[in-house]
C-alpha cells in the first residue's frame, strides 16, 4: 500500500474515532437526562430519536473539526478563507445598507400618508402640560397618591399596603359571612314541620305559620313559596358575593302544620318541599327530629352575607370614600412624573380603581335591596366620578389603552348597578333625573379612539428609537413596576433589534401602524358611531400578521386586540345609552302609569335628545309589549335587526344588544 493511501486511511480512522467519542459523550449525557426524567415521571423520547439526537451533533462536530483542519493545513487555504470572509462581510454590509435605506424611505412615505389622514405620530404632542399641585387629584393627599398611583419600588409598595382600603375583606379584616358549606358545618333550620292527625285542634296561625293539607295538589307550590318567603330574596353582587335580604344566622324557623291521615315519610315530604332543586341561596334537606310527626327543613350549602351586615361592616371605609370625593373636586387628574417616553409614563393603580368601584357598586346594590335609593345614588355618583381619574382631565393627555378600557369596565359596572335599581323599581323621580344627567355625560367613544392614537404613536416611538440603550431603559422601567423581564437571550425583541437591519424595524413600523390606523378608521367620531364592518376588515388584516416575516415581527408581538376593545366599548356605551332612555321611560311610567308607544313621546319633557344607536346611527329599536312592559335594543355588532333576539358580547355574530332589565 502506498503512502497516500495509508495517510487517507489514518485520517478516516481518526475521523471515525472523533465521531465515535462525540457520539458516546452525547449519548451518556442523554442517559443521565433520561434517568432524571424517569425520576420525575416525565416523558422520554423513543430510542431512535435519542440516537438521532446524539448522532447529528456528533456529525456536526466532526465536520467542524475537518473544516478547521483543512483551513489551517496550508497558507493558501487560509488566505482563501480570509478573502471569502471579506467578500461575505462586504455583501452583508451592502445588504444592511440597502435594507436600511429602503426601509427608512418607505417609512417616511408611510408616515406622510398617515399624518395626511389625521394620524398623530409625534409623541411630544401627547405629553401633558405641567399641573399645579393644588389643582391635581393625585396630589390632594399622601393617601390619595399612595392608593391611586402604582408603586415603583418595594418602599412605595410597603407604604401603599399600609393605607390600602380592604374593600372586600381579607383574612385579617373579613366582612361577616354565614357559611355552612363545609362538611361538618351546622345546617340552617328554616322551618319546622308538625303533622296534624284528623280531628286535631288547628293552631292559631301567625305571620310565619302555614297550614297545608298533605293530599292537596296546591300544597307543593304553597310550601315552596312559603319557604322562599321565609328565606327571603338574595342577589349576586358585581364582585361575585351573594347577599341576602335577612340575617340568616338569626332567622327564626317558620312553623308549618300539615294535615295528614298518616305521618308521611321523608321521601314524601321531599317531593312537597322540592329538595331536588336549588333555591337562590342553598339546598333544602328534610330530616326527622325524633319526635313522632315532627320534621325539620334544613338549608345547606349556604355562603352568604346579609346586605345590612355588609353595609354596617363597610361603613368603616366611609371616611376614605369621602376623601376621594373631596379630591375629585379638583379639576386635574395627572400623575406627576416623566412623560418624555411612553415606557416612562407613571401608571395609575388599576387594582385600587377596580376595587373602589366594585365596593361602591356593591354598597349601592345593598342599599337598593334594602329600599334606600338616596344612599345608593350617593355611592353610584362616586363610581361615576371615579372615571374622571382615568380620563386625565382636562387635557386627556395621554390616555393609554389600558386606562381607557378600565374606564369602559367601570362604566359597565356603574350601569349594571343602575339596572338593578330599575329592575327592583327602587329609583324614584329625583334619583332618575340625577342618573339621567350622569348617563348623558358618558361618551366613551372619543376617549377610546384617543387611546388608540396614543398606542399608535407610542409604538412608532418604540420602534423608531429602538437601541441597546433604550432597550435597557425599558427593562429598568418595567422591572420597577414589578413586570416580568426575560433574559436577553430569550427575548425576541432584543434578538431582533440587535441583529436585524434597522430597515426591518422601519418595515415593521409600516406594517403595524398601517394596520392599527385601519382599526382607528372604524370610529366615525364626527357622528359618534362605531363601524363594525371596518373593524372586522381591519381585524382580518391584523390576524394575517400571525404569519411571521421580517417585516411584521413586532406586529405579531405588540399589536393590542383593538377589535375586542372596540366591541366592549360599543357594548357598554350602548348599555349606558339604553339606561339613559330607560330612566326616562320609568319617569314617564311614574307620571302616566304606562310606557309610551314610541320614544318620541319622551321629548322634551323627559329627555332633551334621544341617543341614537351607536351601530348604524339609526334610532334604537323600541316597542311596548302586550304585557305592559317594553323591548329596547340595538342592532348590535352584526348590524342586523334580529327583532330583539338577545345576543351577547361573546357571540357578536348573532342577536341584538337587548336591554336585559325590563320592568316587572
Amino acid at each position: 500500500m502506498n503512502e497516500p493511501s495509508q495517510k487517507q486511511n489514518g485520517q478516516c480512522r481518526c475521523a471515525l474515532w472523533i465521531w465515535l467519542i462525540c457520539f458516546v459523550a452525547i449519548a451518556v449525557y442523554l442517559v443521565f437526562l433520561d434517568i432524571d426524567a424517569f425520576k420525575h415521571s416525565s416523558h422520554t423520547p423513543p430510542y431512535w430519536q435519542q440516537f438521532l439526537i446524539a448522532a447529528i451533533p456528533a456529525t456536526l462536530l466532526l465536520g467542524l473539526w475537518m473544516f478547521v483542519r483543512c483551513v489551517f493545513a496550508s497558507w493558501r487555504n487560509f488566505r482563501r478563507l480570509l478573502v471569502g470572509l471579506a467578500i461575505f462581510a462586504t455583501l452583508i454590509a451592502i445588504f444592511y445598507a440597502e435594507e436600511d435605506w429602503r426601509g427608512k424611505r418607505a417609512w417616511e412615505n408611510c408616515k406622510r400618508e398617515l399624518e395626511a389622514k389625521g394620524a398623530v405620530l409625534d409623541w411630544d404632542k401627547f405629553i401633558p402640560p405641567a399641573v399645579s399641585d393644588d389643582q391635581n387629584f393625585f396630589t390632594a393627599s399622601t393617601n390619595i397618591a399612595l392608593r391611586f398611583v402604582k408603586a415603583r419600588n418595594d418602599a412605595e409598595s410597603e407604604q401603599a399596603r399600609r393605607v390600602q382600603i380592604q374593600y372586600f375583606g381579607c383574612e385579617t379584616n373579613p366582612f361577616p359571612v354565614f357559611d355552612n358549606t363545609k362538611p361538618k358545618s351546622k345546617p340552617l333550620v328554616v322551618a319546622e314541620i308538625k303533622i296534624l292527625s284528623p280531628g286535631s285542634v288547628l293552631p292559631e296561625l301567625r305571620t310565619n305559620h302555614l297550614l297545608i293539607k298533605f293530599n292537596d295538589p296546591a300544597a307543593r307550590s304553597e310550601a315552596g313559596k312559603f319557604i322562599q318567603d321565609t328565606i327571603g330574596r338574595s342577589f349576586m353582587s358585581c364582585a361575585g358575593f351573594r347577599f341576602s335580604e335577612f340575617q340568616l344566622s338569626n332567622l327564626p324557623p317558620a312553623q308549618i302544620y300539615m294535615q295528614a291521615d298518616t305521618s308521611p315519610s321523608i321521601s314524601e315530604l321531599e317531593y312537597i318541599f322540592r329538595t331536588d332543586t336549588i333555591t337562590n341561596i342553598g339546598r333544602l334537606q328534610i330530616e326527622a327530629t325524633g319526635n313522632k310527626g315532627d320534621f325539620r327543613v334544613l338549608l345547606t350549602g349556604v355562603q352568604i352575607t346579609a346586605a345590612a351586615d355588609y353595609l354596617k361592616w363597610s361603613n368603616q371605609f366611609v371616611p376614605d370614600f369621602d376623601e376621594v370625593r373631596a379630591a375629585l373636586k379638583r379639576p386635574y387628574a395627572m400623575i406627576p412624573g416623566d412623560y418624555s417616553q411612553p415606557y416612562l409614563i407613571p401608571i395609575p393603580n388599576f387594582v385600587t380603581m377596580r376595587a373602589l368601584s366594585q365596593s361602591l357598586a356593591q354598597r349601592a346594590q345593598c342599599d337598593l335591596f334594602l329600599g334606600q335609593p338616596d344612599q345608593a345614588l350617593h355611592e353610584l355618583t362616586l363610581v361615576h366620578d371615579v372615571c374622571r381619574i382615568l380620563s386625565r382631565p382636562p387635557t386627556g393627555k395621554p390616555i393609554t389603552l389600558v386606562e381607557a378600557m378600565i374606564n369602559v369596565a367601570i362604566t359597565g359596572l356603574y350601569v349594571s348597578a343602575i339596572a338593578e335599581g330599575l329592575q327592583m323599581h327602587q329609583w324614584q323621580e329625583p334619583q332618575l333625573i340625577e342618573l339621567q344627567k350622569q348617563l348623558e355625560d358618558i361618551n366613551l367613544t372619543p376617549m377610546v379612539a384617543k387611546a388608540f392614537s396614543v398606542t399608535l404613536a407610542s409604538g412608532s416611538v418604540r420602534l423608531a428609537y429602538n437601541s441597546a440603550a433604550e432597550y435597557e431603559n425599558r427593562r429598568k422601567a418595567y422591572k420597577a413596576y414589578g413586570m416580568a423581564i426575560k433574559p436577553k437571550i430569550e427575548d425576541p425583541e432584543y434578538l431582533f433589534s440587535t441583529f436585524a437591519p434597522r430597515g426591518w424595524l422601519y418595515q415593521n413600523m409600516i406594517t403595524r401602524e398601517t394596520a392599527l390606523q385601519k382599526q382607528i378608521n372604524g370610529y366615525d367620531l364626527p357622528n359618534n358611531l362605531i363601524l363594525p364592518s371596518e373593524e372586522n376588515e381591519a381585524a382580518m388584516e391584523i390576524d394575517s400578521l400571525s404569519k411571521r416575516s421580517p417585516y411584521n415581527f413586532f406586529g405579531t408581538l405588540y399589536s393590542p386586540d383593538f377589535t375586542r376593545a372596540t366591541k366592549t366599548l360599543a357594548f357598554n356605551q350602548t348599555l349606558a345609552n339604553q339606561a339613559q332612555i330607560v330612566c326616562a321611560l320609568e319617569r314617564y311610567h311614574l307620571a302616566h302609569g304606562n310606557y309610551p308607544e314610541t320614544l318620541d313621546a319622551l321629548t322634551p319633557q323627559f329627555m332633551e335628545k334621544i341617543p341614537l344607536d351607536l351601530i348604524g346611527g339609526q334610532p334604537l329599536h323600541y316597542r311596548r309589549t302586550d304585557d305592559g312592559k317594553f323591548l329596547l335594543y340595538s342592532v348590535g355588532w352584526n348590524e342586523t335587526d334580529d327583532s330583539g333576539l338577545p345576543g351577547t358580547l361573546s357571540d357578536v355574530k348573532n342577536g341584538d344588544w337587548v336591554w336585559q332589565y325590563p320592568a316587572k
